[in-house]
């Protein structure tokens, strides 16, 4: 419980310093001028990280830059997924092999890191920018380093950097140990912060410059202080292999790197007197997507109602006496939006207001979806029809009314700063329920959907096979025979993979709610993904509910019941979940083992005013352990997401095993943003440096919160730029 206790504070410790930094964030530059750092970004070095060769530099990439950058030399791949948090922080997840290293029992021994930098002072023409960054600070300790760098640039074509660095970095001709000696490396479970070890033991210094020959060619040379310990099994230091993989003949490394756009470079160079490195890596920003603009289909124009003063007898109210008029009008309605994938649930008319109930089926932009129906709105409603509420309804539940004037429409399609207008103007309430004399769209349910199409499963870090896949057919269906109830299955039938061929047998100290997904893909083909019936409701003004029940996920089912407050007009969310469940049997039919346990969380979930989301789940996990999740996502206007998340719990280190407590990152990218076409598909995968089982929760779908915020103020406002394409 100590370390619980301990762990505890560091995580909350953490989260203030984290949430600091987020509040008060640098702004993101112009889109121009980030157009211009995105080409003329700096050096992905052999780590994936900003620098030269082999070593950091105290340039950053450009402000939400994703890069993905593979690296060789001697036995050493580096894979390294990095992301420039903010405009002044970088951090990056690697995956290393050692290929013949011969350690732990491994012939190639794999070793997962994180690294995390900080650029705090920025370049004037007088003096270089400076960065602190910590390598491989999460893990073992096996091959972290830290570092201090200053770069200054000269002109647009030469960059020259120095630094001094500790740990790895501070390995070859040291000056000395200016603050301390450095604890040993404690192999144990791994995984752990190795906070006593930070700029501690010998520090020794290290420089580099850049070249930029051309706008795509770059020279680059450095003096490295990395003497590569373990690598060519020198005695000292971090000795622990039997093997020599590399051999260092020199500090010198040169090279060049070759821009062939702004998404791929290609670097060669020649490391340590001895081998030849390549180093690849593609980077994406989310603020620079491949299209420019929109390739969807133009929306319809805004249909402007005569002059009152002109045409009194055409603004008569009258119309809203005649029998079966809110039918008529949502059949009217419907023949406008279905074609644009928009289908009207129910509409009710008075003279001056008009509800419509609609569910989206195609646009991942919330605000663009709003601005669809408006526009259907103004072509057939009567002219005496001022006030436009429109009612988003997601699995049959009504989540906010966004209601804005006709004549603010009509006034405001092409008006200079039309969009920041019409934002202002529109108002988000509770939508209540549904009028009493709404029309329904009875041929809407029940309704049926079904797909069929291929499916990919992937494994990673396995140390024996880091990346295993699974690839075949997946047959999905889902009924919904009145609005909110859901009954929806999927079945999957493997053509092709390794996914089912681990080279370990799970061992764990506690139950294997994830680490016995060793057996589920040996014994579960064909599959029984899931079969489940839920039901959404609402139970009162700004609150949102569901109860599932049936095969949840591929290793649980039993019943999960969720209850969400979310205010139409707050960033600030609170949920509960509560959760019976039993494990279900490895061939993935309809069995199951004699594992059951009770699970649930309460949740805290908060939008920042500059993008970034936070959300803290406390409570039981899967294993029975008791703890909290935190996550911290950047998110983006255009739909993408980037973040991170750690779990502490009850379980200690020893009981957790490899990787000592959960934590990983995760990204969501639109598909839209590749296509530059509306759509509701996301690419993006969650990274676990280690699956076991503590801090594991039931992976149940159709959570509310994700579902009801995409049309409140918040989200909206973010999403509100596209409101009249």
């Amino acid at each position: 419980m100590n370390e619980l206790a301990g762990t505890t504070r560091w995580l909350l410790g953490a989260a203030v310093a984290t949430f600091g930094v987020v509040v008060t964030g640098d702004p993101v530059e112009s889109q121009d001028s980030l157009y211009r750092e995105i080409a003329n970004r700096p050096n992905l070095n052999f780590y994936g990280v900003t620098g030269v060769i082999d070593m950091p530099s105290a340039l950053s990439q450009p402000d939400a830059q994703i890069s993905v950058t593979a690296s060789h030399f001697g036995g050493i791949t580096r894979s390294t997924l990095t992301f420039q948090v903010l405009p002044r922080v970088e951090g990056s997840f690697r995956y290393t092999k050692f290929a013949g290293l011969n350690y732990a029992g491994f012939p190639d021994y794999y070793d997962r890191s994180f690294d995390i930098s900080l650029r705090v002072f920025d370049e004037t023409p007088w003096l270089p920018a400076v960065k602190i960054g910590l390598q491989d600070f999460v893990g073992t300790g096996l091959f972290s380093g830290e570092y201090i760098v200053a770069t200054k640039t000269f002109g647009d074509r030469v960059t020259l950097s120095g630094g001094l660095g500790w740990g790895r970095l501070g390995s070859y001709k040291d000056i000395g140990a200016p603050f301390g000696e450095r604890p040993g490396t404690v192999f144990d479970t791994g995984g752990k912060f190795n906070f006593d070890q930070w700029f501690r033991g010998p520090a020794a210094p290290f420089a580099g410059i850049t070249w930029r020959a051309t706008d795509k060619l770059t020279l680059l040379a450095e003096y490295s202080s990395d003497v590569y310990a373990a690598e060519t099994g020198r005695t000292g230091g971090i000795n622990v292999a039997t093997s020599r993989i590399v051999e260092h003949k020199s500090p010198l490394n040169f090279g060049l790197n070759y821009k062939f756009n702004d998404t791929v470079n290609l670097g060669a160079y020649y490391l340590y007197g001895s081998a030849v490195g390549l180093n690849v890596n593609v980077s994406l920003n989310p603020y620079k997507p491949p299209i420019k603009g929109s390739r969807g289909t133009a929306p319809v124009p805004v249909v402007a109602r005569p002059a009152r003063s002109q045409s009194a007898e055409a603004w008569s109210d009258e119309w809203a006496l005649a029998p079966g008029i809110n039918a008529n009008l949502l059949r009217r309605l419907s023949e406008r939006l279905e074609p644009q994938g928009i289908i009207v649930e129910s509409l009710s008319a008075t003279a001056g207001t008009v509800d419509v109930r609609v569910r989206n089926g195609r646009y991942d932009n919330s605000a663009q979806f709003i601005g669809r129906v408006v526009r259907g709105l103004t072509g057939v409603m009567p002219n005496s029809v001022e006030n436009f509420r429109v009612v988003p309804v997601v699995n049959g539940v009504a989540v906010s009314a966004v209601t804005i004037r006709r004549s603010d429409v009509e006034a405001l399609e092409h008006a200079p700063n039309g969009t920041a207008q019409a934002q202002a103007l529109t108002d988000y309430s509770p939508a209540g329920p549904r009028p009493a004399e709404s029309a329904l769209n009875t041929e809407y349910f029940p309704r049926f959907s079904w797909n069929l199409g291929p499916y990919l499963r992937q494994s990673y870090f396995d140390p024996r096979n880091p990346f295993r896949f699974e690839a075949g057919a997946r047959l999905s269906a889902s009924v919904e025979p009145t609005p909110g109830l859901i009954f929806s299955g999927s079945v999957t039938k493997k053509a092709f993979g390794n996914i089912d061929d681990p080279t370990r047998l799970p061992k764990s100290n506690l139950p294997g709610v994830r680490t016995d997904q060793y057996y589920y893909d040996r014994q579960g083909d064909p599959a029984l993904e899931h079969l489940t019936a839920t039901y959404y409701f609402q139970p009162g003004e700004n609150l949102y509910g569901r109860v599932s029940g049936g095969y949840l996920e591929r290793m649980f089912g039993g019943v999960s019941g969720e209850l969400l407050w979310r205010p139409v007009n707050s960033r600030l969310a609170v949920g509960a979940e509560l959760n019976y469940v039993k494990q279900r049997e490895y061939d993935l039919q309809f069995g199951f083992r004699d594992y059951s346990v009770a699970t649930g969380h309460v949740s805290a979930y908060y939008q920042f005013e500059n993008g970034f989301h936070a959300q803290l789940d406390v409570g039981r996990y899967l294993a029975g352990d008791v703890g909290a999740t935190l996550f911290l996502d950047r998110e983006f206007r255009n739909g993408w997401r980037v973040g991170a998340f750690t779990t502490l719990t009850s379980a200690s280190a020893e009981e957790f095993g490899e990787g000592s407590f959960d934590k990983g990152i995760r990204f969501s990218i639109p598909v839209s943003w590749f296509l530059g076409t509306p759509n509701t598909n996301r690419l993006g995968t969650t990274l676990r440096p280690v699956t076991r089982d503590g801090g594991a929760k039931l992976d149940v779908g159709g959570r509310l919160y994700e579902r009801v915020r995409q049309y409140q103020r918040p989200t909206m406002d973010d999403s509100f730029g596209r409101f009249w394409q």
